[in-house]
């Protein structure tokens, strides 16, 4: 893989030994929102106080469930079960003696909704307190505190009901009900018949019918026959296109730009998915804390749908703080600072800097330094265009070389649609003084990066679906040796989750990569010939370990490479995974890939999941490993490995 692959956001140690690694990264906005501050990874708090005030309650009563399910089936216990919040709390306290008998009347709702959704039109829920049942307590009850206070929950399912007749009315009529799982003799569940109506009035949207809705929902339970009759009647209004835009709520974003970034074009044909897709565009600019698009309930005189964009700005201005140390490499400190609305256009400006390898050298020209600004700017020239520029200063010592470099470059991506992209642009950079096997060098480089991108996956940092397509070109001309070279690389990961709950995700990556020109790798700058190994490639290797070498073990870096990974993606718990993994590459001095030294790396990973993506672990060793090469590696990261 590309030396510039690397991850930005895992930490690889390069060779074996004792590692101990601390990661910390802050968000914050200008102001503290509050008083209590603590710290917690994976649920524990490591230091610091919570705020516990939503867990006190006044006038604390205990009490213990009791739920008789002998005469319940597994599947009917379990979703009762999981239903009760009797069950679900019974560890806290509620509020007074009256709490308990509150909570214990929302449960017994609860829990007959539960029936209904499982069929069970007969139910009858006893619950008792202290031995009285529920509907013969006295308004202010009075339990004594002595021990918890008792409650036992009964339920007598009954039989289990089947659908009987069916009547779809109103513009309905003409839809089959079978395509909406109502069958005579079919599931006659609550969530199924909901579910159908629902579905219908979506069904008319998706037709362009703005206005279409529900005006009756009839369920007859039928206790003779245990049968339900069902009868819809839905109304779709007329067809017609998107109107006027509005847009609420804005403080600082320009609304005209709000409108055109969104792309819900009036005349249009309405359509549900397209207000979705722009509800989804304008939360990735990062500059809203909150978008809603709603819909008028009656046309404008021109017979087209009004509608109106309400969107919430958050804060707009940001930094962050890392840190990382290793026994071996010694630490490392990041920090950047961002504007998400630097005019108004929800362009955005991002400044950073870095250095590693603190510690493991007492030469502070042997760190690694860089510095960086990003801006990135979106609806330029169209509405589904992007430019991005950036500057970064980079003073790099890897195994590989040692090298200096400022690179400039400037780009425009567009959105074909919502999975595929190209992007075109122009990059400069400056390699002052690199010295590799080959000596000390200078290299000025032009080079025109090339990309086409199709990403069908259902999420970019845990994705359970889908795959994501890449081939790049980027033709070059480094002036200080006259040299005319292209790199074109390709990539495609794949994913496909198993289960009801895609417990089991499998996951697949293949990346390939050729330099093509210039008449020796000599002449190509050493960051940009080929590497792999690490976090990004082919684990349980150093960083860059993979590569070509001359007689006297010097890295040369290659014209050819070819890396593929394969995990196994386990769900122990809603938030704790296992991942078994195997990850393979070579590179090679040739301008294709031959495989004469393969290299393969295995291992196995943690996954914790947070909100912003699963926290991964993985731990791996080479499987024939280089002589006094790494022996494992530890990589540490937000989001999948690929």
């Amino acid at each position: 893989m590309h030396k510039r692959t690397e991850p930005k956001k895992s930490i690889a140690y390069r060779q074996a030994g004792t590692v101990v690694a601390v990661a910390a990264a802050l968000a914050l906005g200008p102001v503290w929102a509050g008083n209590a501050f603590a710290f917690k990874l994976f649920g524990i708090k490591l230091w610091g106080e919570d705020d516990n005030t939503a867990d006190q309650v006044s006038d604390p009563v205990h009490y213990t469930v009791d739920f008789k399910s002998d005469n319940l089936d597994k599947d009917l216990k379990s979703a009762l079960s999981d239903t009760s919040m009797l069950i679900a709390n019974k560890d806290k306290a509620v509020s007074g003696d009256l709490g308990v008998v509150v909570k214990a009347r929302d449960d017994r709702d609860r829990l007959i909704a539960a029936l209904y959704e499982k069929a069970r039109y007969g139910a009858v829920v006893t619950i008792t307190i202290n031995g009285t049942p529920l509907d013969a307590l006295p308004p202010t009850p009075t339990f004594g505190r002595s021990k918890p206070v008792v409650v036992a929950i009964s339920v007598d399912p009954g039989p289990l009901f089947k659908l009987g007749n069916i009547h779809l009315l109103g513009d309905a009529g003409r839809l089959d009900p079978a395509n909406y799982g109502l069958v005579r003799g079919g599931d006659a569940g609550s969530l199924t018949i909901l579910k159908a109506g629902d579905k219908m009035v979506a069904d008319f949207k998706k037709e362009g019918h703005p206005l279409a809705r529900l005006d009756k929902r009839d369920v007859i339970a039928d206790h003779a026959s245990n049968t339900v009759d069902v009868s819809l009647k839905v109304e779709s209004g007329p067809v017609a296109p998107f109107g006027n835009v509005g847009v609420t709520g804005q403080k600082s974003v320009d609304p005209d730009f709000i409108k055109r970034y969104a792309r819900i074009n009036e005349g249009k044909p309405y359509s549900p998915d397209e207000l979705k897709k722009a509800s989804d565009r304008l939360r990735k600019l990062g500059v809203f804390s909150s978008v809603t698009i709603r819909e008028a309930d009656k046309l404008a005189p021109d017979g087209s749908i009004p509608t109106t964009i309400e969107v919430s700005e958050g804060k707009q201005r940001f930094f962050g703080v890392g840190a990382q140390y290793s026994t071996i490499d010694g630490f490392g400190l990041q920090g950047y600072w961002g504007h998400r609305n630097l005019t108004g256009r929800a362009d955005s400006l991002r400044i950073e800097g870095a250095v590693s390898r603190i510690g493991e050298t007492t030469d502070f020209g042997q760190l690694d330094y860089s510095a960086g600004l990003t801006y990135v700017r979106p609806a330029t020239f169209y509405p589904s265009a992007t430019f991005t520029a950036s500057l970064k200063m980079q003073t790099l010592h890897p195994d590989a070389y040692d090298a200096n470099l400022v690179t400039g470059s400037g780009s425009l991506a567009y959105d074909i649609n919502d999975q595929d992209t190209v992007s075109a642009g122009g990059e400069v950079s400056y390699e002052a003084d690199t010295t590799n096997a080959f000596g000390k060098h200078k290299y000025l480089t032009v080079a025109i990066p090339l990309e086409y991108v199709r990403d069908t996956r259902d999420n970019k940092l845990d994705p359970t679906e889908g795959y994501r397509a890449s081939i790049s070109a980027k033709p070059s001309y480094e002036a200080m040796g006259g040299s005319v070279f292209s790199s074109f690389e390709g990539s495609i990961t794949g994913y496909k989750g198993i289960g009801a709950n895609n417990n089991v995700v499998f996951a697949g990556k293949l990346a390939a990569g050729s330099l093509i020109g210039a008449n020796g790798i000599e002449d190509i700058p050493a960051t940009r010939r080929f590497y792999a190994g690490g976090g990004g490639s082919v684990r349980g290797y150093g960083y860059q370990e993979i590569t070509p070498y001359n007689s006297n073990g010097d890295a040369l870096g290659g014209r050819s490479y070819v890396t593929a990974s394969f995990e196994a993606r386990v769900k122990i718990t809603d938030s704790i995974g296992v991942v078994p993994f195997v990850d393979a590459g070579s590179v090679t001095d040739t301008a294709f890939p031959d495989f004469s030294d393969l290299r393969i790396g295995a291992g196995v990973g943690l996954r914790y999941a947070t909100p912003f993506g699963p926290i991964r672990l993985d731990v791996a060793v080479p499987l024939n490993k280089y002589n006094n090469g790494t022996a494992y590696g530890i990589y540490a990261g937000i989001g999948q490995a690929f």
